[in-house]
């Protein structure tokens, strides 16, 4: 989960503030004195957590939020949006050429995850209606050509190599090559160090003066904390970045990096990568991302990727059948899968406000999902499509024909049935002018969760 540390060190500190009925100035620097720990735990930049906090003590000390009803909630707002104005205040997207391709030089350090978020970026203008074309200009790590054909290959976006041809050559052909072939977007793979050398940033420069890209993107892993920011500031100055792309994210430890980057370098982040399949790279919005922190979930984030993946005509059809209470095995099946296609569930779960708590000590086991598969596959179609078919006989069948044991079957058709009632519910609901979980537009079925979470046994394990 992101900053998940971070995020539970400062729930700590508001407690305290919340448990008092009005605030004094001392109570706020108190907090947040324990606030600044916290960023410094989580490797942030240490000008950047003490001014930041000095930011927050001079607007909450102010006398409406001290008069306030509730004190501790302004000061929260206000944490929010020093936040949200740390990370840099707006989303800012890539940029446009006026005069097609737009280049975009993609650098960093090796294992940066240079070459694999080259691949998601192009695969997520592609799904957005553009054409872009990934080149190899790592001619120097082995198997880096190839690595970039198979990731572009699962991305479905082509790629331009000329074997181990100089960098700068391949970098001014493709350009070239995209010019005629109708590529709008050009992204240059360019090799990466262990360290940053002379060497390394003087063929970063030379391709730059060469094609004159529009965006220079560094990739850092935010992971490195620290050293991350420096990297930036390094890459800054010697070839002028104008923006990042934070990888992994998802991750927790020293996750700080997001939070000082824009600070010390001035350049935004632009895009962040939350996990291992090509799908996973998001749009870096600051105000989203300090509500991820202090733990009040990003919902707009859960309903952009339900729109990317869930299939409109078969939402209509769900839709009908919910109506006319046909809703079956199969209709189950097919909304874990538009789950399974959304990414790692947990981190799905944690941007729903108030599931972050929770999900604490949940261990959420993504191979249920194939087990329920299996188990309704083992079915016939007159049973998937007629439940009430299963006796006793059938369920030992069934359970034979997946590996699995009576007692899943059992839970499984127990789980679809509390499906199946939650969705009568919900179609009640909506008659009476309710709204329901109206707050997932286009994903049918899912209250956060497809009939809630799926049944958990022991401590938070997912039991299945």
């Amino acid at each position: 989960m992101v900053f998940e540390g971070l995020s539970e060190k400062l729930a700590a500190s508001f407690k305290k503030l919340r448990n008092k009925g009005k605030l004094s100035e001392a109570d706020v620097k108190d907090a947040m004195r324990e606030v600044r720990l916290a960023l410094l735990e989580a490797d942030v930049n240490y000008k950047v957590a003490k001014d930041f906090t000095n930011q927050v003590v001079e607007a909450a000390v102010g006398a409406k939020v001290m008069e306030s009803l509730t004190p501790a909630q302004m000061v929260i707002k206000i944490v929010n949006d020093q936040l949200t104005q740390l990370m840099g205040g707006e989303a800012v997207g890539l940029a446009n050429a006026n005069r097609p391709p737009c280049v975009v030089l993609m650098c960093g350090l090796q294992g940066s995850g240079k070459t694999t978020h080259s691949a998601k970026l192009a695969k997520m203008l592609k799904h957005k209606g553009h054409r872009p074309l990934l080149v190899a200009c790592d001619v120097y790590r082995p198997a880096a050509i190839e690595q970039l054909r198979v990731v572009g290959e699962k991305a479905g976006v082509p790629v331009f190599e000329m074997g181990t041809e100089n960098p700068v050559t391949i970098a001014k052909k493709a350009v070239a090559h995209a010019k005629d072939h109708g590529n709008d977007y050009v992204l240059l793979d360019t090799a990466g160090r262990l360290h940053i050398d002379a060497q390394l940033m003087d063929e970063l420069q030379n391709i730059s003066q060469a094609v004159s890209p529009a965006e220079i993107l560094l990739v850092v892993d935010s992971m490195t904390g620290q050293d991350a920011v420096n990297v930036a500031a390094s890459f800054d100055e010697m070839l002028g970045i104008t923006g990042v792309i934070l990888t992994k994210l998802d991750g927790d430890t020293r996750g700080g990096a997001a939070l000082s980057v824009r600070a010390v370098t001035g350049k935004p982040i632009k895009f962040a990568g939350m996990g291992e399949k090509l799908d996973d790279l998001e749009v870096f919005h600051p105000a989203r991302m300090a509500s991820r922190i202090l733990g009040m979930g990003d919902v707009m984030s859960l309903i952009e990727k339900a729109e990317q993946q869930i299939d409109e005509k078969q939402a209509e059809e769900l839709a009908r059948k919910l109506q006319e209470d046909r809703f079956d095995l199969n209709d189950m099946l097919e909304q874990f899968r538009q789950i399974q296609k959304m990414g790692d569930i947990k981190s799905m779960l944690g941007m729903i406000p108030g599931m972050g708590k929770q999900l604490k000590d949940v261990d959420i086991d993504p191979r249920q999902f194939s087990r329920i598969e299996a188990i309704i596959l083992s079915m016939t179609l007159a049973e998937r499509s007629k439940p009430a078919l299963i006796n006793p006989s059938r369920k030992r069948r069934i359970a034979a024909g997946c590996g699995q044991k009576v007692e899943d079957v059992n839970r499984l058709l127990k789980q679809y049935e509390s499906m199946r009632q939650m969705m009568k519910q919900l179609k009640r609901m909506s008659k009476k002018g309710g709204r329901g979980f109206s707050g997932f537009p286009g994903m049918p079925g899912m209250g956060g969760f497809p009939g809630g979470m799926p049944p958990m046994g022991g401590r938070g394990r997912m039991k299945f």
